[in-house]
């Protein structure tokens, strides 16, 4: 570890012993529409969204110093939509309201390869949610330099120490490769420095959620990477602009992602409006999530109806400890049951974005949802508490 702090202080035609970050590092388009934002408006809009990693990041708040360092006299608003437990399919409905509501995005950071599948999203969803944040990027500001990152866990390691790419970073890069994202796979450079001897996992980095030590690997590879493409944006030398978006790689990508408020449910049988909603039980929450109205019930056989038009419905839902069990069908064809009790929900109040049905014919749809009868016996109750109803298309 000492050996590799040491490193970080050196100036760069100095760090021979260290490997290259450029080797982990996929440039596509160049950032020379948002240099001359900074440089001739002197304001800029940077926006960093993801999971606990970047919430809590202090390799976020490195880069906002970069920046700020790089362009003394430019005006900065940098927006922290990270939010715990998060991945790509709720950052694909979440995005209007926590990023692009705040006006045209210069420069945009996404992650989501850690949560997409520790919340269990399977490849074909992976997609699916990426692409939907991409393209609505994209579509709000097509000169939008992004920056996709791959973050590390043990997971991603062992994939690597195996010779495998994980699926998550495959499936994210496809995305990325598709629309000329840039991205940094920060998975295999920490893999590959800790191979090397630079530093260890257990006395360095130490978790998934990184160390000061382990958040300093990140920003420096950032850094690295703005940069290059900072220095060939004064060069004159950087990438061409997209001329349009390409065709989406899935149909049913969550490109048109969106909340509906909860007041659009109707024919409310057990269900009532709690504005503000905020637990009593003392267990934890995600602060983005308590505060505000929720559509609540806690009784088997309590039910309500939306009318939607799109091609996906969901909910995003409190699924804390006395979650139940719903069951649901769609143009009053049943279509299944779910179980809304997760692995963490024994501990704390959390956020949960489920998609009853992301494959239907875009068009007009009604919805009815209704508790079940049964329970998950780990749970303490019956409990549906709706936040936002979710919608693509």
């Amino acid at each position: 570890m000492r050996q590799f702090l040491l490193l970080l202080l050196l100036p760069a035609c100095m760090r021979a012993q260290s490997l290259d970050p450029s080797a982990y590092h996929h440039p596509r388009s160049g950032l020379a529409k948002c240099h001359r934002v900074f440089t001739e408006q002197k304001t800029g809009r940077v926006a960093f969204m993801g999971g606990s990693i970047t919430e809590h990041g202090a390799w976020r708040e490195k880069i906002c110093d970069y920046l700020r360092q790089r362009y003394p006299d430019t005006k900065f608003e940098f927006i922290n939509a990270g939010i715990s437990s998060t991945g790509s399919t709720p950052g694909a409905f979440r995005l209007s309201k926590d990023v692009l509501a705040h006006g045209r995005i210069d420069l945009f950071f996404e992650e989501a390869a850690v949560n997409d599948p520790t919340n269990g999203f399977t490849g074909k969803y992976q997609v699916r949610g990426m692409e939907g944040i991409i393209r609505q990027a994209l579509a709000s500001n097509p000169s939008m330099y992004i920056l996709m990152l791959h973050f590390v866990d043990p997971d991603k390691m062992a994939d690597y120490n195996q010779g495998r790419t994980p699926e998550v970073i495959r499936k994210h890069e496809a995305v990325a490769e598709h629309y000329r994202v840039n991205s940094i796979d920060l998975a295999r450079e920490v893999t590959e420095r800790i191979r090397a001897g630079e530093f260890n996992w257990k006395d360095d980095f130490k978790d998934l959620h990184p160390s000061p030590f382990g958040h300093e690997v990140y920003a420096r590879s950032i850094r690295a990477f703005l940069d290059k493409a900072f220095g060939e944006a004064v060069g004159g030398k950087g990438r061409s602009p997209r001329k349009r978006l390409p065709r989406p790689l899935d149909p049913f990508s969550y490109d048109g992602g969106r909340y509906l408020p909860i007041a659009e449910a109707h024919d409310l049988q057990g269900f009532r409006m709690l504005d503000p909603w905020q637990p009593t039980d003392g267990y934890p929450t995600r602060k983005q999530y308590v505060g505000i109205p929720a559509l609540a019930a806690d009784s088997a056989g309590a039910s309500f109806t939306l009318r939607f038009h799109g091609r996906a419905v969901g909910l995003c839902l409190d699924a804390g400890p006395d979650a139940g069990i719903i069951e649901y069908d769609i143009d009053g064809k049943w279509k299944g049951r779910r179980d809304l009790f997760t692995k963490w929900s024994h501990m704390l109040h959390l956020p949960w974005y489920i998609l009853l049905e992301d494959e239907l014919p875009e068009g007009k749809h009604e919805l009815r949802v209704r508790i079940a009868p049964e329970k998950n016996p780990k749970s303490k109750g019956h409990a549906l508490r709706v936040l936002y109803l979710l919608v693509n298309g």
